[in-house]
């Protein structure tokens, strides 16, 4: 198993080589995607992408935490975080090694 991070230079290189696109095209198309992923998360939608798996955002509501050094009690603030679901699709695939 390799630790390589993919980027999004990655993703646009995959792009050029499979489609055909010049460079600055792969790399626009690429942009527009996680653009569009982003600004629909933002609006409180959810993303699903067919046999990859689904976004979504989620509101934690205030708690208290505890620093683990020294034992003092902080309140942690509500939040909204960011869920991904990867579809069944996906776990068999990563569990095939393909």
């Amino acid at each position: 198993m390799t630790n390589r991070t993919i980027t999004r230079a990655d993703l646009a290189e995959s792009v050029y080589e499979q489609v055909g696109l010049s460079r600055n095209e792969s790399s626009d198309l690429v942009e527009l995607v996680l653009e569009e992923i982003s600004k629909s998360l933002i609006e409180g939608k959810n993303v699903k992408i067919s046999s990859f798996g689904s976004f979504s955002i989620r509101e934690k509501g205030e708690r208290i935490g505890r620093n683990p050094k020294t034992g003092v009690e902080v309140p942690i603030l509500p939040r909204k975080v960011l869920v991904f679901r990867a579809s069944h699709v996906l776990k068999d695939r990563i569990n095939k090694g393909q």
